[in-house]
C-alpha cells in the first residue's frame, strides 16, 4: 500500500491520511476499536465512506460498527482461524456466564475488570467445558493476550478491559438464546444452530 495514499484514485477520494495503517491493521485480522485507538478511529469516521469504497475496490469488505469498532468481514476462514474463533467464543461466552450468575450487566462489559482472580472463578464454574477445550487457567490468560491482540481486549495493570469488538459475540449469544427461548416456546426441542462464522477471529 506504499504510495496508494498519492495515487489518482485515493486523492480522487479524499486525504485519506491514515490509509496504510488502517489497511494494515485490518488486514493483520484486527479490529479498529474507538476506546483503544480514537485518533485512527476518529480519521475513519470522517472518511466511513471513502474508506469503505476504496477497501471494496481492492477486494474487501469494511464493516463498522457504530458502537465502536470496525473490521474486515470474511465470508469464510481457515481451518487453524475457526479453531481459534471458537475457542474465543467460548472464553468470551464463559465470561460472561460467569459474570452474569454474579449479577453483572452484560451490555456493561466494558466496565468489567478480567482479572486472574475472575478467570479461576470462571475455570471453576466452567471447568468441564474449557477441559474438553484443554483449557485450564493459564490457557484462559493465553487467549486473553491473543483476543488483545486482535482488538477484543486490552491489557489495563495485572488484568484486561473488554473492547466494543466484543459486541460481535455478545450479539450472537443473544441471538442464540432468543432463538432457543423461541424454539421451545414453540413446543420444539433445543435449538441446534451453531454461530455463523465470517472473519480472521471472530463470529
Amino acid at each position: 500500500m506504499n504510495g496508494s495514499a498519492s495515487s489518482p484514485l485515493a486523492s480522487a477520494l479524499g486525504p485519506l491520511a491514515s490509509l496504510d495503517a488502517l489497511f494494515r491493521l485490518f488486514l493483520a485480522g484486527r479490529h479498529l476499536n474507538r476506546v483503544a485507538d480514537p485518533a485512527l478511529w476518529a480519521e475513519l469516521e470522517r472518511h466511513e465512506a471513502d474508506y469503505t469504497l476504496l477497501f471494496s475496490l481492492l477486494g474487501y469488505t469494511l464493516r463498522v460498527d457504530h458502537r465502536g469498532f470496525a473490521w474486515f468481514h470474511t465470508p469464510s476462514a481457515s481451518a487453524p482461524i475457526n479453531r481459534i474463533s471458537r475457542q474465543l467464543a467460548l472464553l468470551f461466552m464463559v465470561i460472561f456466564d460467569t459474570q452474569a450468575n454474579a449479577g453483572q450487566t452484560l451490555q456493561r462489559f466494558a466496565d468489567w475488570l478480567v482479572t486472574r482472580e475472575l478467570l479461576a472463578e470462571t475455570h471453576k464454574q466452567h471447568q468441564d467445558m474449557l477441559e474438553a477445550e484443554g483449557l485450564d487457567t493459564e490457557g484462559l490468560r493465553e487467549l486473553f493476550d491473543r483476543a488483545a491482540g486482535l482488538g477484543f481486549a486490552q491489557r489495563d495493570g495485572a488484568g484486561w478491559r473488554l473492547l466494543p469488538a466484543v459486541y460481535r459475540y455478545l450479539d450472537h449469544f443473544q441471538a442464540l438464546a432468543a432463538d432457543e427461548r423461541d424454539t421451545t416456546d414453540a413446543g420444539f426441542g433445543p435449538s441446534s444452530n451453531a454461530p455463523d462464522t465470517d472473519t480472521g477471529e471472530a463470529p
